[in-house]
């Protein structure tokens, strides 16, 4: 079988290699997956640089998430095969097959094709953990959504106006306002170059926003310490700006905001039961198709260069899907 290597760390992709290797052996507690769909996240492009706060010894195929079907499962497991699963581990899913520990798959929802199965779990989740379960999210709160072209926080954007928030999404392209705009028509799209405060205020009439979704860090971070209200919170997603911010501990206080910081999956780990009833939420709202991940583009396994360009390069609005194997573009 195919499969997307790291052999070594590298900060320019010199060490992944596409490598004819073995099908893995499925181990107890483990379901064969052959993998229709593997979902290209940020934290991946971070692994094979050893920047991630994962850092596997190479070699190890790079993936976090993938939708596929069952071949082989534990009768246990709760899975047969032919069933449609999606989920993933911090590595293995760019590769024609994959072994995935059971309790990390559960079933596609209805009337989400591969591409969509896969796009849709570790972007809402993160965005459900961090809006719904830390930030308690209710209808009516002015939400600021930063990095607003990127996988988990166009989720937040689209998870957001479903529960009845209003919406401000923040990208530091101006040409992706329009696209951004398409997709879910967020009440207001701005640039987060430099200061965008008093942009926040004008749209909020002054009440600033109760959450702030920040998976930038940096300059971004920053700034959105003014936008949040008093009683409001913080909630830090990522850093894929590159730096890691600072913030002096009487902002927060004479503010009145809370900083969060938002591990989704480590919350799952730490707290199963939520986890599962976070999972099951998301898998039931793209059932009902009040949800849909957002897809830039659709690629061969093979053209997987291009996609950790595009994503490096800022230049997607939405998820990069890689398709392994002779599995049909969009099945």
């Amino acid at each position: 079988m195919q499969a997307l290597q790291v052999t070594s760390l590298s900060d320019d992709l010199s060490g992944c290699q596409l490598v004819e290797t073995v099908i893995p052996e499925r181990q107890s507690g483990q379901v064969l997956v052959r993998v229709h769909a593997a979902s290209l996240n940020f934290p991946d492009l971070l692994m094979t640089r050893g920047k991630y706060q994962f850092k596997p010894e190479p070699p190890f195929t790079s993936g976090m998430e993938l939708a596929g079907e069952v071949i082989d499962a534990d009768s246990e497991s709760g899975f047969k095969a032919g069933d449609r699963v999606m989920g993933g581990a911090k590595t293995g899913a760019m590769a024609e097959y994959a072994c995935v520990p059971a309790r990390n798959l559960r079933l596609a929802p209805e009337g989400l094709d591969y591409p969509q199965a896969a796009a849709l779990g570790a972007a809402y989740t993160t965005a459900y953990t961090a809006l719904v379960e830390l930030g308690g999210l209710q209808p009516g709160q002015w939400v600021l959504v930063h990095g607003a072209s990127g996988g988990v926080a166009l989720a937040a954007v689209d998870l957001a106006k479903t529960l009845g928030a209003k919406i401000i999404a923040a990208t530091g392209s101006a040409d992706k306002i329009d696209r951004i705009n398409a997709l879910y028509a967020p009440d207001a799209v701005i640039e987060s170059n430099g200061r965008f405060r008093e942009q926040v205020t004008e749209i909020t009439g002054g009440e600033l926003c109760d959450l702030v979704c920040d998976p930038v860090g940096g300059d971004v971070f920053d700034e959105s310490t003014r936008c949040v209200a008093f009683g409001g919170k913080l909630l830090v997603v990522g850093f894929a700006g590159g730096r890691i911010a600072d913030i002096a501990t009487n902002i927060p206080l004479i503010k009145g905001f809370s900083v969060v910081g938002v591990r989704a999956g480590e919350y799952a780990r730490r707290f199963p039961d939520r986890g599962a009833r976070i999972a099951a939420e998301v898998s039931r709202m793209a059932s009902a198709g009040t949800i849909r991940p957002a897809i830039d583009r659709i690629v061969p396994l093979s053209e997987w260069r291009s996609a950790f360009a595009a994503m490096d390069d800022r230049e997607l609005v939405g998820k990069v899907i890689l398709i392994p194997g002779d599995s049909e573009l969009g099945d």
